[in-house]
């Protein structure tokens, strides 16, 4: 039997995420003594990259078939690999592709499913974050076969290089039931589900000309931006950077928060954070019972101040 992984890719380079499912397969394998394959979807130039995290077996499917993002085409074809690898476990990560096929894939497979795991599992439980990251919940698989899916930034990727194999494996090809007739794609940053460091902004900001003291921020920490869903609403910024929990749910190591007041819809999605950072004009906001640092005050002269400080330290100037 063997530990399977899914390991995504995008602009045909595996991606971080693939690196953390990867890593938490081989700290699951040490314990169950099982082999870890990885399977890779679609066009892909770094595929035997796998190895450099401790998997020797990759099985890649360039199909351009896979090119585009379908979740029954994915579905079918990563079925077909865990039975033609005799798959008993299957590792992929919680993205939002990984969120579209992982409950297709456990009804499939007839698999028991934890969804957003956070930690490698003790005593043959899994760890993973419930009531909007309160408090931390352990799962049971009972199942023979079994599906996990790994939060983003939850486990850090892990180098144990072996030698590659890759292996070309034909899986099965559905007729995809949608048709893209166009792809847009932001390009020219880290998504947020994988951004390290993340710099929020919400209302406090009073109107959207005055982003440019956030994204200044941002360039400086080498962050990703983000916002408070009232500004997606209203237009201000692109809804796919609106995080919370109607947004996307991120877990980066530093996620600073510019003029937003923390409602308990916004804290769901960012309080796994392993550093949070407000700043406030309102010393009541609620975000600052969340924070480990906050600044009350006024953003427009804090923003800008903090930036330059982080270029005078790069520098080597402070």
């Amino acid at each position: 039997m063997s530990i399977i992984v899914f390991a995504e890719t995008q602009n045909r380079q595996l991606k971080k995420s693939a690196f953390e499912a990867l890593t938490y397969a081989k700290k699951v394998s040490e314990q169950l003594n099982q082999p870890v394959k990885a399977v890779i979807l679609g066009p892909t130039d770094n595929a035997n990259e796998a190895a450099e995290y401790g998997c020797a077996d990759i099985y890649h499917d360039a199909n351009d078939l896979f090119t585009h993002f379908d979740s029954q085409v994915y579905t079918n074809a990563i079925a077909d690999a865990y039975r033609q690898l005799s798959g008993n476990m299957l590792i992929l990560s919680h993205s939002s592709l990984g969120k579209s096929i992982a409950g297709r894939l456990a009804v499939r497979l007839k698999a028991g499913l934890v969804a957003g795991a956070n930690n490698i599992p003790v005593n043959n439980t899994i760890p993973k974050a419930v009531f909007s990251g309160k408090a931390i919940g352990y799962y049971s698989i009972t199942t023979p076969d079994k599906v996990i899916s790994v939060m983003g930034n939850a486990i850090k990727p892990e180098k144990s290089a072996v030698t590659a194999n890759v292996q070309t494996i034909d899986l099965e090809k559905a007729e995809p039931k949608v048709k893209v007739t166009q792809r847009t794609e932001s390009s020219g940053k880290v998504p947020l589900p994988e951004a390290t460091r993340v710099v929020s902004a919400g209302r406090g900001m009073k109107d959207p000309a005055n982003w440019g003291i956030v994204e200044e921020l941002a360039e400086a920490l080498d962050a990703t931006l983000a916002c408070s869903r009232p500004v997606a609403d209203a237009g201000w910024r692109p809804h796919g950077e609106h995080v919370g929990q109607t947004g996307i749910a991120i877990r980066p190591n530093l996620y600073i928060a510019i003029g937003i007041s923390g409602a308990i819809q916004h804290l769901a999605g960012v309080n796994n954070s392993k550093t949070i950072v407000v700043i406030n004009k309102d010393p009541e906001a609620p975000f600052f019972k969340a924070a480990d640092y906050g600044i009350v005050g006024d953003l427009f002269e804090i923003v800008p101040k903090m930036t330059e400080a982080v270029r005078k330290l790069k520098a080597g100037n402070l």
